[in-house]
């Protein structure tokens, strides 16, 4: 049984981090997204391969993935030439195979039970399975229309408030029969959401929803991606590196270096070669990334810093993401919000 994972957009909302990171590799406490999908995938024994669907930068996510050496599954690449949509993408990665197929779009963390969600689908011999998980805003979303038997019957894209018949959204997660990919045009752009699930729809085909009502997160968007590390630490959501830690936990690497008079309140993660100087002040829900300098008195506040950057004395990021190789100057102040990509440069006493 094979799992395919969109992994091909652009990331748009998350830039400018995802210029040059692709977003199925953004970090997560220094580890790459993609290895927590990967983490629930291989969850399922009936896996032995995970197809990973490409397009940007398919190279770099290669290079870190390899064959799944070490990871407990086998990894093999498509590549898309051109993006050719969710439908088009699925076509493209799975048109030759011949057995169920489970599908993730590239942005979705979650604990769903797979095994559950398999089970279902074929107790009920379905065509295809799609997991839902409940929201509180539904006039905010597309939302998933069911029977009292758990059939798809409608999909509705942001109703009005009189048009709300229900509150489960599309989750991301799918367990599908190739079978049915004969319906989708090859080499040709394609939405599973809004062509091929309806035609299922329409054709009164064996469509059911799995309702999910856990831990899910698209960790598309930075407010989102910001989210998912807090979550983490405060086990919200089961997964390294602070599984297993107790609440409040303030993760400091050994090979990371707080100098005397540094103060570090949990929970908080400090990565391998990061220093962080005397007066400086790692305060909660802040996440300094590999070989990071901290200077004097600067002060990190619920933000993300990636590898490689420098927050010059008496700084403030406060509740911002920071690309790597940035340079923050003294005495700057960053304030709510802000996202940086890669290299950027605040000059001395610049508020943002």
């Amino acid at each position: 049984m094979k799992a395919i994972l969109l992994a091909g957009g652009k990331g748009m909302r998350l830039r400018p981090l995802t210029i040059h990171t692709p977003k199925p590799i953004v970090p997560i406490f220094g580890r790459p997204f993609l290895h927590y999908q990967i983490d629930l995938v291989r969850k399922l024994p009936e896996i032995d391969e995970v197809i990973l669907s490409l397009n940007y930068q398919p190279r770099r996510i290669e290079e870190m993935f390899g064959h799944g050496d070490g990871l407990g599954v086998r990894i093999s690449y498509v590549v898309e030439a051109t993006p050719l949509g969710t439908g088009g993408a699925v076509k493209y990665a799975g048109g030759s195979l011949d057995e169920t197929v489970v599908v993730f779009n590239g942005d979705v963390m979650t604990q769903v039970d797979l095994s559950a969600v398999l089970r279902l689908h074929r107790e009920r011999k379905a065509k295809a399975t799609i997991v839902l998980t409940p929201v509180a805003n539904p006039s905010a979303y597309g939302l998933v229309e069911t029977d009292p038997d758990g059939n798809v019957r409608r999909f509705l894209e942001k109703p009005k408030p009189e048009e709300i018949t229900c509150n489960t959204i599309n989750a991301g997660i799918y367990v599908l029969e190739p079978e049915t990919f004969d319906r989708i045009p090859k080499d040709t752009v394609w939405s599973i959401e809004r062509s091929y699930f309806p035609s299922l729809v329409e054709r009164r085909e064996a469509f059911v929803a799995y309702v999910y009502d856990g831990y899910w997160i698209d960790i598309g968007a930075p407010d989102k991606y910001a989210q998912v590390h807090r979550d983490i630490m405060d086990h919200r959501f089961a997964a390294p590196p602070f599984e297993g830690t107790p609440l409040g936990f303030a993760m400091v690497s050994p090979e990371a270096r707080v100098e005397d008079g540094a103060r570090v309140d949990g929970p908080c993660f400090i990565d391998e070669g990061t220093v962080v100087k005397a007066g400086a002040h790692v305060a909660p829900y802040s996440v300094i990334g590999r070989q990071c300098q901290i200077e004097e008195e600067a002060r990190i506040e619920g933000s993300i810093v990636w590898a490689n950057t420098r927050v010059g004395r008496d700084a403030v990021v406060r509740q911002s993401i920071l690309g790597r190789q940035c340079h923050i100057g003294r005495n700057s102040i960053l304030d709510g919000g802000i996202v940086l990509g890669d290299k950027s440069v605040v000059t001395d006493y610049s508020r943002l």
